[in-house]
C-alpha cells in the first residue's frame, strides 16, 4: 500500500515538471455559491472568452483556473441562475469568489432556457446524466410524491424490472451493480416500499449525477453504475421551513444559520401515512416508510470546512401482524474539506453505513435479523496543474460487517431454536490517481488506474469440499444438488481467508470536429467485490449481502462504449447517440430449487457465470421556450452465461445465454415540460418498454391426483409490453411581494389511460371448471394525487 502511495506522488510530481511553462502564468481560484443561502454549486462553467478555455466547480464548489499574466473576460454560467461576466487583471495569484442569483426565486422554479455549453462537446466525459433538482420537481410522480430514481428511469440505458420491483437496472445491469451514494455513503438500498418511492427526499438534495460509463477512477466497488448525490448544506443566512402535505405522505425541512454566513444547519423528515386509513376499516395489514435526513456545515475559515450529515430511513410492511418485514438504510459522514493551495484542493470523509433487513413470521414462530455495516475512510485530493490538466488521486479504505442472518424464537412455544449464523467480515483498500487533460483544441482525454485489493477475514469456520467445488452434479437426474462437506478450517480473528487484487484501468477520449459536434469513446474496468444473495421472485425479497471469498469470485466488468454528440441552433437542441458493450466475469447464478433464507453454506446453491450487455442509446434534448424536455430510446440486449464446468455437465439453462429478469429489448420514454405562464406550468410523461422476461410452464404432468407444471428454458418468455402515461399541472397562486409565505398545488395523474400492466402472470388450475388459467397481477390502474408545497 505505502508503495502505491509513493507512486501515486511521484506521478503528481512528475507532471508538475512536464507541465511547467517557462510563460509567467498566475492561478484564479475561489467557490461558487448560492446568494440566498451560501449553498456551493457544483459544475458551474467558469469560462474565460479571449482563451477559449474554461473550468467547472468540483462537488464542493471550488474551482481553479491557471492562466498566463493577463487581462481576461471571464463568464460563470450555471443552469438556472443569473450569468456573471467580468474583466479581470491576473497578474498576481488571484482568490475570486462569486454569489449566483437564481433567476426565478418562485417556489415552483423551471428552467425555460439553457445556457449553451460549448466545454460539454469537448469534455472527454459521456455516458452522463445530471439533473437539476427543480427539473426533477416538476415530473409526475406516483402519488404526488417527487421521485429521484423514478426521474433517472426517464434517461437512456436506465430501467427497471417493472412496478414494485425495486431499485433500477443500468445498461442491463442488476440492481446490486450500481453504486448508490448519498454525501459519499453507501446506500444499500434505494427504494421505499418495494419501488414505489425512493429514499431520497428531493427537499433536501442539491446535486445528482449517474454515471453510466466513463466512470472516473475515483469510484469503485461496482460494475455498472455510480448515482453521486449530495445533501443541501444548510441556508447561511436565513431560516426557512418548507415541505409538502400530500395524500398518503407529507415531509417537511428545516434550514437556517447556527452561525450566519459560517455555520448551518438542515433537517429533514418525511412519512407515508396512507396505513393509518387502513385501521379504520378494521384492515391490520400495513405498508409504510419513513426517513429523516440531516446536516451541519460549519466554514472555519478560507481554507477549511467540516461537515456532518446523516440519513436515517426504515419501511414496514405487514399483513395481519403475523408478517412483519422491516428494512432500511442508515449513514453518517464526517467531512472535512481543505485547501493546501490555490490549485491542491482535499476532501477526507468518515463514513458509516448500515443496511438492515428483518422479517417476523408469527406463523412460523421466529425472527429474521441481517444486514450489513461498513467503515470508510477516504481522501481525495485534486490538483489544478494548470489551464489543461487536473490531477485527481486518493485512496479509500473500507472494513465490512455481514451479518447473513440471526433467527429468534417470537416465543416461548415456538418451535424455532435461536441461531447466529457465523457472521462475516472483510477489507477492501484502493488507490487511484486519474487526470483529465486536454491535448489540442480537438482533443481531450480522461485516464486513469485504479487498484482495488480485497481480504475476505475471520473468524469462521469454513466448510471444505471434494476437489474444492461446492456444488455438485448429479448425472443420473442431471441437476445440480449441495455438495456434502468434507470437513471444515478454522480462520482466527482478522485472519485472511481469501484475497483479491485488480488494476481498472480507465480511459476516456473526445474528439471535437467543430464546436458544436464531437465524437467520444470510452474503456472502464471494474470490480466488484460484493454480492446480493436476493430471491427476488418473492412478494418481499430477501436481501443479504455476502463477500467473494474462495467460492464467490469477484465480478469484474469490462465495458466499451462510442457515442456522437452534437448541438443545434446554438444549444437550443441536442442530441447524444452512444452505443456499449460490455462484459462481466464471475456473475452468481443460483441453481434449481436454491433456499437463500437461514443457507449456512451459500456456496452450495451458487454457480459463477458471466454475463453480457449491449446496445444503442438516443437522447434528444430541447432545452429552450416554454416547452422543454426530452426523448430516449435504448435498443439493448441483457443476458446471463453459466456453462457446466466440464464436458459432464450441463451447467445452468442448458448452458445456453438466457435473458436477464431485468432485459428490456425496447424501452422508449417521453418527458414534456411546459411553461403556460407564471400561474400555471405542466409536466407529463409516458413510458413504453419491453415486458420482463419470466419463465412460463410449457406442460405438466399428474402425481398422486395433483397437476404439476414443467417448466422450459429460463426467461424465454415476457411479460406484455408495458407503457403508461403520467400527467402534472402546478398552480401558484397570485401573491403578495411583502408576504415571505410561497405555495403551490401541484396535481397529478399516474397511468392516465389506467393501463393494467401486468406485474405477473401466475399459472394456476380453476377449481370449478378444472381447467388450467392464466392469472395476471397488476398494481395499479389509474391513481390521482394532489398536493400542497410550501415554502416560507
Amino acid at each position: 500500500m505505502n508503495k502505491i502511495i509513493k507512486y501515486l506522488y511521484i506521478i503528481a510530481f512528475s507532471f508538475f515538471i512536464n507541465f511547467s511553462y517557462s510563460q509567467e502564468k498566475f492561478t484564479i481560484s475561489g467557490s461558487i455559491s448560492d446568494t440566498k443561502n451560501n449553498e456551493t454549486l457544483f459544475g458551474v462553467t467558469v469560462y474565460i472568452k479571449n482563451l477559449e478555455t474554461g473550468t467547472s466547480t468540483n462537488e464542493y464548489g471550488f474551482y481553479s483556473l491557471t492562466l498566463p499574466k493577463g487581462t481576461y473576460q471571464i463568464t460563470v454560467s450555471y443552469l438556472g441562475f443569473s450569468e456573471i461576466t467580468e474583466e479581470i487583471i491576473l497578474n498576481s495569484n488571484l482568490k475570486k469568489n462569486y454569489k449566483l442569483t437564481e433567476e426565478s426565486l418562485q417556489l415552483n422554479e423551471i428552467v425555460v432556457t439553457d445556457k449553451p455549453n460549448k466545454l460539454n462537446i469537448k469534455k472527454a466525459e459521456f455516458s452522463t446524466n445530471k439533473l437539476a433538482i427543480s427539473t426533477i420537481k416538476k415530473m409526475p410522480a406516483i402519488l404526488g410524491e417527487v421521485d429521484i430514481i423514478k426521474s433517472i428511469l426517464t434517461l437512456p440505458g436506465v430501467t427497471n424490472a417493472g412496478e414494485g420491483q425495486s431499485g433500477f437496472n443500468v445498461r442491463g445491469g442488476a440492481a446490486d451493480q450500481n453504486l448508490i451514494l448519498l454525501d459519499e455513503a453507501t446506500i444499500y438500498n434505494s427504494s421505499h416500499l418495494f419501488g414505489f418511492f425512493s429514499v431520497f427526499n428531493a427537499d433536501a438534495i442539491k446535486d445528482l449525477k449517474l454515471y453510466k460509463g466513463g466512470i472516473p477512477a475515483r469510484y469503485g466497488g461496482r460494475v455498472a453504475s455510480v448515482l453521486d448525490i449530495y445533501q443541501k448544506e444548510g441556508n447561511s443566512n436565513n431560516f426557512n421551513l418548507s415541505g409538502g402535505i400530500g395524500l398518503i405522505s407529507s415531509r417537511l425541512l428545516a434550514e437556517g444559520p447556527i452561525v450566519k454566513d459560517k455555520a448551518s444547519f438542515l433537517v429533514a423528515g418525511r412519512s407515508s401515512y396512507a396505513h393509518l386509513f387502513l385501521k379504520l376499516t378494521d384492515n391490520k395489514n400495513s405498508a409504510y416508510f419513513y426517513d429523516l435526513n440531516t446536516k451541519l456545515s460549519y466554514n472555519i475559515n478560507d481554507n477549511n470546512s467540516l461537515y456532518f450529515s446523516g440519513y436515517f430511513g426504515r419501511d414496514v410492511f405487514s399483513l395481519n401482524n403475523s408478517f412483519v418485514n422491516t428494512y432500511g438504510n442508515s449513514v453518517l459522514n464526517l467531512r472535512w474539506n481543505h485547501l493546501f493551495s490555490d490549485k491542491l484542493f482535499s476532501n477526507a470523509s468518515l463514513i458509516y453505513s448500515d443496511y438492515y433487513y428483518g422479517l417476523k413470521l408469527d406463523f412460523i414462530g421466529f425472527n429474521w435479523d441481517s444486514g450489513i455495516k461498513n467503515y470508510n475512510f477516504k481522501y481525495d485530493f485534486k490538483y489544478y496543474l494548470n489551464d489543461k490538466t487536473k490531477l485527481n488521486f486518493g485512496l479509500n479504505t473500507v472494513y465490512y460487517d455481514f451479518n447473513p442472518g440471526k433467527i429468534e424464537p417470537t416465543d416461548s412455544s415456538s418451535g424455532i431454536n435461536p441461531d447466529q449464523l457465523d457472521k462475516k467480515y472483510a477489507f477492501e483498500p484502493a488507490v487511484y490517481i486519474d487526470i483529465e487533460q486536454t491535448l489540442s483544441e480537438k482533443i481531450s482525454v480522461n485516464y486513469g488506474l485504479r487498484y482495488s485489493s480485497f481480504y475476505r477475514l475471520g473468524k469462521q469456520e469454513i466448510n471444505t469440499y471434494l476437489n474444492n467445488e461446492a456444488v455438485t452434479f448429479n448425472q443420473e437426474l442431471q441437476i445440480y444438488e449441495k455438495a456434502t462437506p468434507t470437513g471444515t478450517k478454522s480462520y482466527g480473528r482478522n485472519e485472511t481467508i481469501a484475497s483479491f487484487g485488480n488494476f481498472e484501468p480507465r480511459v476516456a477520449i473526445s474528439y471535437a470536429i467543430n464546436d458544436d459536434v464531437a465524437i467520444k469513446a470510452s474503456y472502464n474496468r471494474m470490480s466488484q467485490y460484493l454480492h446480493l444473495i436476493s430471491n427476488t421472485q418473492s412478494p418481499t425479497p430477501l436481501d443479504v449481502w455476502a463477500p467473494s471469498d474462495n467460492y464467490l469470485k469477484p465480478q469484474l466488468l469490462d465495458q466499451y462504449a462510442i457515442g456522437y454528440f452534437k448541438n443545434f441552433k446554438n444549444g437550443k437542441y441536442t442530441l447524444e447517440v452512444e452505443s456499449f458493450y460490455k462484459e462481466i466475469q464471475n456473475r452468481l447464478d443460483y441453481i434449481d430449487g436454491a433456499d437463500l433464507i437461514a443457507n449456512e453454506a451459500i456456496e452450495q446453491v451458487v454457480l459463477n457465470g458471466k454475463a453480457r450487455a449491449y446496445g444503442l442509446e438516443i437522447l434528444a434534448k430541447k432545452n429552450e421556450g416554454k416547452l422543454n424536455g426530452w426523448v430516449s430510446y435504448t435498443l439493448s440486449r441483457s443476458e446471463q452465461q453459466t456453462p457446466g464446468r466440464n464436458a459432464n455437465e450441463t451447467g445452468i439453462n442448458n448452458g445456453e445465454w438466457y435473458k436477464t429478469g431485468w432485459d428490456k429489448l425496447h424501452n422508449l420514454s417521453v418527458t414534456g415540460m411546459y411553461q403556460l405562464n407564471e400561474k400555471w406550468s405542466f409536466g407529463s410523461i409516458f413510458s413504453l418498454q419491453s415486458g420482463q422476461p419470466v419463465t412460463y410452464p410449457n406442460g405438466q404432468y399428474v402425481y398422486q391426483d395433483i397437476s404439476v407444471p414443467s417448466y422450459g428454458l429460463r426467461n424465454e418468455n415476457r411479460l406484455p409490453t408495458y407503457h403508461r402515461l403520467d400527467i402534472s399541472a402546478t398552480l401558484v397562486p397570485n401573491k403578495n411581494k411583502n408576504r415571505k409565505w410561497y405555495g403551490e398545488w401541484v396535481f397529478s395523474i399516474y397511468n392516465v389511460y389506467s393501463r393494467k400492466n401486468a406485474t405477473s402472470i401466475s399459472f394456476r388450475q380453476n377449481q370449478d371448471s378444472g381447467n388450467n388459467e392464466a392469472v395476471r397481477l397488476s398494481i395499479f390502474g389509474i391513481v390521482p394525487s394532489a398536493t400542497y408545497n410550501f415554502k416560507f
